[in-house]
């Protein structure tokens, strides 16, 4: 990875845990970084299923340890917003939900591609 380190994707309780991150998903991720030309922030990568809870993740997110397909990144101004969204479909992202404070991103073969939410 050329923009990221393991560590960025830790669950908060289980140091080390970013490396369950799927190399998909995190070269996806790198490329986006790079087309956007901006900092991307990981709010949250991987999640432990206590973690996941306490955050009010779903039973089955995409985030947990065992999956390793989502990321959440920081943004709070539009126009970020647009850079990043932009980047992040350029690079291959195809599942992208949208909050005023962060965008998530996963690339988890066992959902529905090609759709966008929001929160």
């Amino acid at each position: 990875m050329k923009y990221f380190t393991f560590d960025e994707f830790d669950s908060p309780d289980k140091p080390g845990s970013g490396s369950l991150m799927k190399p998909s998903t995190l070269e996806k991720l790198d490329k986006a970084r790079d087309i956007a030309g901006i900092p991307f922030v990981v709010n949250s990568g991987i999640r432990t299923p206590k973690h996941n809870k306490a955050v009010g993740g779903t039973d089955d997110s995409s985030h947990l340890e065992e999956k390793g397909y989502a990321v959440d990144l920081k943004c709070t101004d539009s126009r970020s917003r647009f850079i990043m969204f932009h980047a992040l479909l350029k690079a291959g992202f195809t599942r992208i939900g949208i909050r005023k404070d962060f965008i998530h991103v996963d690339d988890d073969p066992n959902k529905s591609p090609q759709v966008i939410w929001t929160y």
